[in-house]
C-alpha cells in the first residue's frame, strides 16, 4: 500500500502548513514588540501610561481589523486580505523607531503593526483552512494553526532579546520586520474564497450559503450562545493582553534580568503549542463549551497561585509554563463552536467579530495594566481582576447550546 497522501489531502495539507508558518511569523513578531517598551520609553520619555495607551490601541486595532479582513477574505479571496495585513505589519514595525510622540506610536505600534497582524491574523487563516479540511477535523487543524503562533513566539522572542543586546533595539526592529517578507509567497498558497457549493453548519443539513454576510451577522447577534461566546472571549483578551504587554514589567519588579523576559515569553509559547494542539484534539472528544470552561477556570487558579508564590526564576518559569498551557488554547474550541453553530461560508467574518470582542478586553488589559501600576506601583489589583473575570468566563460558557444554530432559522427573521 502506498504511503503517499491522496492528491486532495496533499493539497489541503500544503495550505494548512502555509497557514501555520504565516501565523508563526506574524504572531511571533507581534509578541516581540512589547519587549521594546522600555527602549521606546527611554528614547521618547513618554512614560508607561502613554506607551500602554499605544499598545492598548494596538489590541483594539488587532481585533477591529479581524472581521473586516474576514469579510474581504470571504468575498474577494484570502490572499488579498493576507497581503494587506503583511504590508501593514512591515510598515508599522519599521516606523516605530521614528515615532517620538504618543500619536505617532499609536499609528505605528497600534494601527499599522498590531492592526496588520490582525488583518493577517487567525480569523482569516483558520477560516481559510476550515474550508479545505474535512468537517470532522476542523477543530484539530484550527489547533494546529493556532499552535503556529506559539511556535513563532517560542522562536522569535529569545531572538529579539538577543538582537536588542547585540545590535540595538532600532536595528532589531528592522530585522524582525524584514522577516515578515517570508510570508508573502505563502499567502498565495491560500488563494481562494468561498466554501463548497453545499456548505453546512457542522452536523446540520441546512445550506448556510443562502445567507449574505449581513444576514449571517444579524442572525448571529440574535443567538444567545454566540453572545455568551463573545463574553467569554472578552475575558480571554483581557488576560492575554495584560500578560503580553506587562510581563516584562512584572519580571523587572521581580529583579530578574532583561533577557529573562524573552525566555519567559518563549516558555509561554512553547507550552502553548502543547495547549493548542491538545485543545484541538480534545474538542473532537468532549463538548467544546466544557473545554472552554475548564481552561478559564484553570487560568484563575494559576494566577491565584502565582500571586502568593515567591518570585524567583524557577517560579516565574513554572508560571509561564502553566500559563502557556491555557494561553491561546481557547481559540480552537471557540473557532469550532462558531463553525458548528453557523457553518463555514462566513466563518471569517463571524469569528472575526468574536476576535474583536476579544480585543476590546485586550484594550482594557493592556491599558489598565499600565494605569493601575502607575497609580499603585503594583500589578496586584490587575491580577485580582483577572481572577474574577476567569471565574465569570468559566461560568458563562456552561449554558451555551452546542449545536447548529441555523436549524432554527426562519426566513422572516432574517
Amino acid at each position: 500500500m502506498s504511503a503517499i497522501a491522496p492528491p486532495r489531502q496533499t493539497k489541503y495539507l500544503a495550505q494548512v502548513y502555509s497557514a501555520v508558518i504565516i501565523c508563526a511569523i506574524i504572531f511571533g513578531l507581534r509578541q516581540t514588540i512589547p519587549m521594546f517598551m522600555s527602549s521606546i520609553n527611554g528614547a521618547t520619555g513618554l512614560g508607561i501610561v502613554n506607551l500602554s495607551l499605544a499598545f492598548a490601541v494596538g489590541q483594539l486595532a488587532w481585533g477591529f481589523f479581524q472581521p473586516i479582513s474576514g469579510a474581504i477574505s470571504d468575498k474577494y479571496g484570502t490572499e488579498k486580505a493576507l497581503l494587506i495585513g503583511i504590508l501593514m505589519c512591515i510598515l508599522g514595525t519599521l516606523l516605530i523607531p521614528f515615532s517620538s510622540s504618543t500619536l505617532a506610536l499609536i499609528l505605528s505600534v497600534g494601527i499599522l503593526s498590531a492592526g496588520g497582524a490582525g488583518f493577517a491574523g487567525i480569523s482569516v487563516l483558520m477560516s481559510s483552512v476550515s474550508r479545505v479540511v474535512p468537517k470532522e477535523k476542523v477543530g484539530f487543524y484550527s489547533g494546529l494553526v493556532n499552535a503556529g503562533g506559539s511556535i513563532g513566539q517560542f522562536i522569535m522572542t529569545p531572538i529579539a532579546a538577543w538582537l536588542i543586546i547585540s545590535v540595538g533595539w532600532v536595528d532589531s526592529l528592522e530585522y524582525l520586520a524584514l522577516s515578515c517578507m517570508i510570508t508573502i509567497p505563502l499567502a498565495f498558497m491560500l488563494r481562494g474564497k468561498k466554501s463548497s457549493p453545499i456548505d453546512t453548519p457542522l452536523g446540520n443539513t441546512l445550506p448556510s450559503q443562502n445567507l449574505s454576510i449581513g444576514q449571517s451577522l444579524k442572525f448571529a447577534f440574535q443567538t444567545p450562545s454566540y453572545l455568551m461566546l463573545n463574553a467569554g472571549f472578552f475575558v480571554c483578551g483581557f488576560h492575554i493582553a495584560f500578560i503580553a504587554t506587562h510581563l516584562p514589567g512584572v519580571i523587572a519588579i521581580c529583579g530578574l534580568p532583561t533577557t529573562f523576559t524573552g525566555w519567559a515569553l518563549a516558555v509561554i509559547g512553547l507550552f502553548n503549542i502543547i495547549g493548542s494542539l491538545s485543545a484541538g484534539w480534545i474538542t473532537t472528544k468532549f463538548p467544546m463549551k466544557y473545554v472552554l470552561s475548564a481552561i478559564y477556570a484553570a487560568r484563575g487558579i494559576i494566577v491565584l497561585i502565582f500571586i502568593f508564590t515567591p518570585k524567583t526564576e524557577l517560579t516565574v518559569l513554572l508560571f509561564a509554563a502553566s500559563l502557556g498551557l491555557t494561553y491561546l488554547s481557547t481559540v480552537p474550541p471557540t473557532a469550532g463552536l462558531v463553525a458548528k453553530m453557523f457553518g463555514r461560508t462566513h466563518m471569517g467574518t463571524l469569528f472575526g467579530v468574536v476576535l474583536f470582542t476579544h480585543q476590546i478586553g485586550g484594550f482594557l488589559g493592556a491599558y489598565l495594566g499600565g494605569k493601575i501600576f502607575d497609580l499603585t506601583g503594583s500589578y496586584n489589583w490587575v491580577w485580582y481582576m483577572d481572577i474574577m473575570l476567569a471565574v465569570f468566563a468559566a461560568l458563562i460558557h456552561l449554558p451555551i447550546q452546542e449545536r447548529s444554530a441555523q436549524a432554527k432559522i426562519k426566513p422572516s427573521t432574517i
